[in-house]
């Protein structure tokens, strides 16, 4: 089966600023309040929804106010911090080494670059982009299950781009100013408008919120 042509970047660019008009106002609906924790809440966010790490990350927040307190927690306390989530074992070690990590190498400090944040036990490119973008304001674009799935949908990408090449297309398509604001468009777009179980043609989901 052939595949369909894929967009010019004259049209992606139209239908990326498209979603940017549905969600102008787009931004994490992580619950964050330091680049710590900030980085905490996208490490945990894998494989599971916002709102399931928003519900742990009041108490979270509270009982680990900074690297060094997480360093010196035991895997056994954080686990129980964070047992409502998926994956949560290999979580809590990847958290506690982590944290010990920028204690011992950073001075506690959260890596302003992706060469050093993806370093880092636990962190992708996609989390190390959402720290630079939303914790440093650096432009950046975080391929996540829904800008894949949005980008495919759409022809931005091939059916087998993996989300490097994705990556790539995006930051080719639009200038570096609007890479955040369209990363986080994308998000709520196939969160709340073009959802995984929509299978209309993508299109007709521009029109409407």
């Amino acid at each position: 089966m052939t595949e369909a042509k894929l967009l010019t970047t004259a049209e992606a660019r139209k239908v990326l600023r498209k979603i940017n008009e549905l969600y102008p106002n787009a931004k994490s609906e992580l619950i964050w309040d330091s680049k710590f924790h900030l980085l905490c809440a996208v490490l945990m966010s894998a494989q599971t929804t916002d709102k399931m790490v928003n519900r742990i990350m009041p108490r979270f927040i509270a009982d680990y106010p900074n690297p060094q307190s997480l360093a010196q927690a035991s895997i056994a306390d954080i686990e129980e911090h964070i047992a409502q989530i998926g994956l949560f074992h290999s979580k809590a070690k990847h958290l506690k080494a982590m944290a010990t990590i920028l204690v011992e190498q950073y001075n506690g400090q959260i890596p302003a670059n992706k060469k050093a944040l993806v370093t880092l036990p636990g962190v992708g490119e996609k989390t190390a982009n959402v720290v630079l973008a939303d914790g440093y304001g650096i432009p950046a674009i975080a391929v996540d299950t829904h800008v894949a799935r949005i980008s495919k949908r759409f022809q931005i990408v091939s059916q087998t781009a993996k989300p490097a090449e994705i990556e790539k297309r995006l930051e080719e398509i639009l200038p570096p100013e609007e890479w955040i604001q369209t990363h986080h468009a994308m998000i709520l777009f196939g969160r709340y408008s073009m959802t995984a179980r929509d299978k209309d043609d993508p299109y007709s989901y521009l029109q409407q919120k």
